[in-house]
């Protein structure tokens, strides 16, 4: 039987014109760009100059603090440029501009690792240093992830298959493509934590990967394949870590207080990939796909290169493009520019041609419960929109704003068109600003 939570809804997928496309390999493009910000916690400092010549796999910017990764070059060349460029969030960040020689010449020192031999302080050095974050997204460190504090008894590690978000199938394409390469990762992960048991959550709209995984892990491993129902945000971690087990983590807590570790497919993927080779993390999978592109597909890609790029390579559009989103449509982040490159963190690419003004109409709340009913958090988001564009974040705090993840679940439902989404995240910034500055 399908596992799942209370709240949340099935909402048409649109996966089916990448879903069964093979990942495509693409080259590098003539220039890179590195922004020095590509994970949770502190920003980054360049260790390279402009005319500096560099190889695949090099350090261009590090920090001395824990909660960080470095980033590395995907190409060899020379560094033409550190200037401010547009980052995926919509600001302006410090990047690091590479002129690619597309000679590929790797970094002196890169050489693969053995797991099996090397203690976890050692495991964990190597995570770090190879600049490995979260990949489903959220981009927090993944060697700070794996070293939960000592007084949390971690028993499980959870991988997120679910690849909830419609149009995305990067995570799809890996499990059908690199299953082996997948399970190498989650021991290497399991080792790290100590734990014997790990549950993979796949929902069941990929009944091909969860049943190619499931051969693959065969009896007595420890590892064991959770089908999910197909429901958004069964991926987020709180609704996939109660979907699995039924513990409930509380109110601004982590799963480690449940005595759980969250990773995603990608991110295990890499672990092989880094420790087997010794190459950081310098590649990605991301599923270019939405109404204008001429030629939906699933491409492996250098990071640094362009939106354009990956657009041209999907086949250019075939339609004038209204809305340009990293991410999926449902939690992704709005473009102004396809000259933005792709990151750590860069899942999909979506092109749509809809009009997205309707949503910008400031219609009264009707009441409607919708969004109360969908909240996968069981909060309230119609009076969290209310307190949100009064300003009164006092009450929004006693209503629980901090725990909304926002999944915009409440915008989609909204029959009045609000965004509730947008006014929350704008208050959570505040809030959060304001405790900082005590």
């Amino acid at each position: 039987m399908a596992l799942t939570f209370r709240g949340g809804m099935h909402i048409p997928d649109y996966k089916s014109s990448t879903a069964s496309k093979p990942v495509k390999v693409l080259e590098g493009d003539k220039i890179h760009i590195y922004p020095l910000q590509q994970h949770i916690g502190a920003p980054l400092e360049a260790k390279v100059q402009k005319g500096d010549l560099v190889k695949v796999g090099q350090v261009l910017a590090d920090s001395e603090a824990y909660v960080s990764a470095p980033v590395h070059s995907s190409v060899s060349g020379t560094v033409t440029d550190i200037k401010q460029h547009i980052h995926p969030s919509g600001a302006k960040v410090t990047s690091v501009f590479v002129e690619n020689d597309f000679e590929y010449t790797t970094f002196e020192g890169i050489k693969p690792y053995n797991p099996e031999k090397m203690s976890k302080e050692e495991l964990l050095a190597v995570v770090r240093n190879s600049g490995i974050v979260g990949m489903g997204g959220a981009g927090f460190p993944t060697h700070v992830k794996l070293s939960p504090p000592a007084d949390k008894n971690i028993d499980l590690l959870i991988i997120n298959g679910a690849e909830c978000e419609p149009y995305i199938t990067a995570d799809h394409r890996r499990m059908l493509e690199e299953p082996d390469t997948i399970l190498d990762g989650i021991g290497i992960a399991m080792k790290i934590l100590g734990v014997s048991k790990c549950s993979i959550g796949i929902e069941t709209n990929k009944k091909d990967a969860i049943e190619l995984l499931k051969e693959k892990i065969g009896q007595n491993s420890g590892i064991e394949v959770c089908p999910l129902k197909p429901k958004y945000p069964q991926g987020a971690e709180k609704q996939l870590i109660y979907a699995i087990t039924k513990r409930k983590v509380p109110s601004g807590g982590l799963p480690a207080d449940v005595g759980v570790v969250v990773m995603n497919i990608d991110t295990v993927a890499q672990l092989s990939k880094t420790f087997r080779t010794g190459m950081p993390l310098i590649k990605r999978v991301v599923t270019v796909s939405g109404d204008c592109i001429s030629e939906p597909s699933n491409f492996e890609v250098p990071t640094g290169v362009t939106y354009r790029y990956l657009l041209d390579a999907a086949g250019g559009t075939a339609k004038e493009i209204n809305k340009l989103i990293m991410g999926g449509p449902m939690m992704g982040i709005a473009q102004y520019s396809d000259e933005v490159p792709v990151v750590k963190t860069t899942s999909s690419l979506l092109a749509l041609s809809y009009n997205p003004s309707a949503f910008d109409k400031d219609t009264p709340c009707i009441r409607c419960g919708k969004c109360v009913e969908g909240c996968p958090m069981h909060l309230m988001p119609l009076y969290l929109n209310k307190f949100s564009v009064s300003g009164d974040l006092e009450k929004a705090e006693e209503y629980n704003i901090l725990d909304c993840i926002e999944c915009g679940l409440c915008s989609y439902l909204c029959p009045g068109k609000q965004s509730p989404l947008h006014n929350i995240r704008v208050a959570k910034q505040k809030i959060i600003e304001k405790r900082r500055s005590k």
